[in-house]
This record gives C-alpha cells, sequence and structure tokens, in this order.
C-alpha cells in the first residue's frame, strides 16, 4: 500500500522566499524603486521630502492621476489607449466652473453632471472604437484636440473662478477632527485613527486572500515573508499617516481615491467583468469565441474612464480654485506612463491596480523632489522619458528571458 504524504496542502504550495520574489519581479521591483527614489529626495532635498506640508501637497498634486491611472489600466488592459483625458480635464472643469460659479448651480447637482458629462464622451469614443473598429489612438487623438478646442471656446480663452468654498471641499478639504498632542506634538486624532485602522484591514484581507491562494493550489510565499511584508507596509502606512496627522489630517481627496483603488482592486481581482477584460486583452479573438461580448467590454472601458477623467478635472480646477485652458495638459503623458512603469502591458492583458498607483507615486515622487531641488521643467520630462524607456525594457526583457 502507497504510504500517505504527511504534507499538508498548506506546505505543499508553499514557494522560497527567492522563487516567490522571481515569480513577482516586476511588483517587488517597482516597489523597492518607489521606495530608494523617496529616499534618495529626502537625503537630497535635506529632509523636505517627507515633511508633512510637503507630504499633503505630493498627495495633492498627485490625486488626479492616480485616478486616472485605475480607469487607464483597464484601456490598457483591454488593448486600447486613451490620448484624450487631459483634454477631458480641461473641458470638465471648464464646465464646472460655468455651472457653478456663472449659472449658480448647486455644487452637488453640477458634480453629478460633470460625472455624466464625462461618461457620455467616453461612451462616444468607446462607441467609435468597439463597435466600429477605429483604433483607439485615432479616436482618442481627435478628442484630444476635439476637447481642447473645446475647452477654449466655453472658457473663452480665460479663466473663470473661484469656485465656492463648499465645492472646493472636495479637493482641497480635510478630514474633520480634534488636534491633541502625541508626543508633544499636535495631531489630528480622526485621521491617526484612520490610519491605524487601514493597515489592520489590509492585512486581513491579505491573510484571506492567501486562503484562497492555498485552497486553489495557488503558489504562496513562506508564511514569515508573508508577515514580514505586511508588517513592513503596515509601519510605513501608520507613519506616513502620522506625518500627515501632524499637519492638517488626511485631505478628503486622499480618501476617495483609496475607496476607489480598493474599488477597482477588487473589480479587477474578484469580478467576472474584471476577468472578462483581462481575458480579452490577452486574445480578443479567443474571448469572442467564447461567449462574451467584446465589443461592450470595450465600450464600458471607455465609459469608465470618462467618468474619471471628469472626476478628476473637477479635482483639478477646485485645487487651482479657477479653470483655466491650459489645464490637463500633458496629464494624458503622465497617466500612461504611470500604468507602463507600473508594470501594465502595451500588447494588454497585463497590468495590476497596485503597480499602476505605484505607478504614478514614482512620477509624482520624481516630480516633486525634481521642483525642489530646482530642476528645470525640461530636465524633468527627459528623466521622465528616460524612467519610462528602462521600466518598459526591464519588462521586455523579464518577457524574453523567461
Amino acid at each position: 500500500m502507497t504510504p500517505v504524504n504527511p504534507t499538508s496542502h498548506e506546505e505543499s504550495n508553499v514557494v522560497s522566499v527567492v522563487d516567490y520574489i522571481r515569480g513577482n519581479i516586476r511588483e517587488y521591483g517597482m516597489l523597492i524603486a518607489l521606495v530608494a527614489i523617496m529616499v534618495f529626495f529626502q537625503f537630497y532635498t535635506g529632509g523636505i521630502l517627507f515633511r508633512p506640508v510637503n507630504l499633503t501637497n505630493l498627495v495633492l498634486q498627485n490625486s488626479f492621476i492616480v485616478i486616472m491611472a485605475l480607469g487607464m489600466l483597464l484601456v490598457i488592459v483591454a488593448g486600447h489607449i486613451d490620448l484624450s483625458v487631459g483634454s477631458i480635464v480641461a473641458f470638465v472643469g471648464a464646465l464646472a466652473a460655468i455651472f457653478t460659479v456663472s449659472w449658480g448651480m448647486n455644487f452637488w447637482l453640477a458634480a453629478l453632471l460633470c460625472l455624466a458629462i464625462g461618461g457620455v464622451i467616453g461612451a462616444a469614443q468607446g462607441y467609435f472604437i468597439a463597435y466600429h473598429r477605429i483604433p483607439s489612438f485615432i479616436v482618442t487623438l481627435a478628442g484630444m484636440l476635439v476637447f481642447r478646442g473645446l475647452t477654449l471656446t466655453v472658457l473663452g480663452g480665460k479663466n473663470i473662478g473661484p469656485f465656492p468654498k463648499e465645492f472646493q471641499i472636495i479637493s482641497t478639504g480635510f478630514l474633520p477632527g480634534d488636534m491633541v498632542d502625541i508626543f508633544g506634538v499636535p495631531t489630528q486624532i480622526t485621521s491617526l485613527v484612520l490610519s491605524v485602522i487601514l493597515p489592520v484591514i489590509l492585512f486581513y484581507l491579505a491573510w484571506r486572500r492567501r486562503k484562497v491562494n492555498e485552497s486553489h493550489g495557488i503558489d504562496v510565499e513562506p508564511m514569515g515573508f508573508f508577515i514580514a511584508q505586511n508588517v513592513i507596509v503596515s509601519l510605513a502606512i501608520v507613519a506616513l499617516g502620522y506625518l500627515l496627522s501632524t499637519y492638517r489630517g488626511l485631505p478628503n481627496v486622499l480618501v476617495v481615491m483609496l475607496v476607489l483603488i480598493a474599488a477597482y482592486a477588487f473589480v479587477t481581482r474578484r469580478t467576472t467583468i474584471g476577468r472578462r477584460i483581462y481575458a480579452m486583452g490577452g486574445n480578443e479573438k479567443a474571448t469572442k469565441l467564447s461567449g462574451i461580448n467584446t465589443e461592450r467590454l470595450s465600450f464600458f472601458t471607455f465609459v469608465n474612464m470618462g467618468v474619471l477623467a471628469g472626476l478628476a478635472g473637477m479635482i483639478v480646477a477646485l485645487r487651482l480654485n479657477s479653470a483655466t485652458p491650459k489645464a490637463g495638459v500633458g496629464f494624458e503623458l503622465d497617466v500612461i506612463a504611470a500604468c507602463f512603469i507600473g508594470g501594465a502591458s502595451a500588447s494588454g492583458g497585463v497590468g495590476k491596480i497596485t503597480g499602476a498607483v505605484i505607478g504614478a507615486f514614482i512620477m509624482g515622487v520624481m516630480n516633486n523632489g525634481m521642483s525642489i531641488v530646482g530642476l528645470g521643467i525640461d530636465f524633468q520630462q527627459m528623466v521622465k522619458g528616460l524612467v519610462l524607456l528602462a521600466a518598459v525594457f526591464f519588462d521586455v526583457y523579464n518577457k524574453n528571458k523567461g
């Protein structure tokens, strides 16, 4: 009689740390790169980067890039591209100013209208791409030109503002809460408590995901490595939350961004539509032959992108407290670069929400750090271009090596 293998099912799919890191080299590589860039600029700027006021500005300056990167990732995973998001940001911001400043519309109604208009713009572009098979590059390039022109027309070539104070809270406000002395430093208690609760939630979700992977026979990291990496992430979150709490607390836009990241991570990992988008990007013909409506999937990815670009348009305009004809210039490049730096594949079917977020913050930290040390915009653009090229080269090299 053949003896039964005493090794438990849980232990049978636990791989070594080296093998696990090798299998997730892109994610760990980008995270290490982000940490290295932050440490470098922390020392090079004389400690300015991690000051609470600068961290707050870093969040406010890059929140809209992160938000749009969530939508752009789905577009890229589906095998498309969207060059119009910067112009949509400007156009929706201009409409928000017209609605609230010129017409005196209630800001909640104006916000809903702006999101709806963003969705309609995405639907119009998605219709031509999905149902008429016109390349997304051409359609969204046309959209970039059209909506930039419409922005100039709506604004009449001038700025419109300021926005109502209640409306600005979305972009420039902070969570309410009392300030208490902690270690002799005034600290906003609400933000600090949330910064402690968030790592606990993330640890629970990571633990549950690990158990699900084990039950399906998917390779998981050793328990010691799992605990160590989650402890490091938790400490980093608490430290960041504490620093933000010592200034004015957590910005409202950060809360919006975190909620969206959680929602899109769930959609891409746990829902049927998320899995179908990845399948379509990997092999559209096979996905269509399996009975999935690929046209509708492509259409909805652009509707989603339009809504997020509309939200970003309001955030940008409210942060500037004015709608300007030049708003959103070059944003599409930063958003697309964030996705590719974060591991998205130009051929579709590959990419993670966490990767896009890390890529966006790599771009943001570089922008912030280079601005602090006084580097010109020309040099900043060259550095960002080289980083993008290096990230894509690293991805292609690993694929060819594999």
